[in-house]
């Protein structure tokens, strides 16, 4: 799992039940949208995510574009804590820069 994947998954586990639009998560992440985008439609494929469409009448009202919100399923929160999880896990000494016991270099 990349760094950036890892910084929008912990954005979207802070508050898991909490809708958010894409370029939230970029100011939330500090990563540009062409990198966030990816990113969360690989979450929708996976099923981590669901999204919908803001109400017309509220991006009218402000002059701005339509925003898409995205929320974590209950899934998504699941097996994003524990892609997290594995992420961070030690993998075995080779993962501190020392050999595997019997590696010789």
């Amino acid at each position: 799992m990349t760094l950036q994947t890892q910084l929008v998954l912990r954005a979207l586990l802070r508050e898991p039940a909490q809708e958010r639009y894409g370029l939230a998560l970029c100011e939330q992440t500090g990563l540009p949208s062409g990198t966030v985008y990816p990113i969360i439609a690989r979450f929708e494929r996976l099923g981590w995510l669901e999204s919908r469409w803001e109400d017309p009448d509220a991006h009218i009202a402000e002059g701005r574009p339509r925003r898409r919100y995205y929320r974590l399923t209950d899934e998504g929160a699941e097996r994003g804590r524990d892609a997290l999880a594995r992420a961070y896990r030690p993998r075995g000494r080779g993962a501190a820069g020392l050999p595997e016991p019997g590696v010789t270099s």
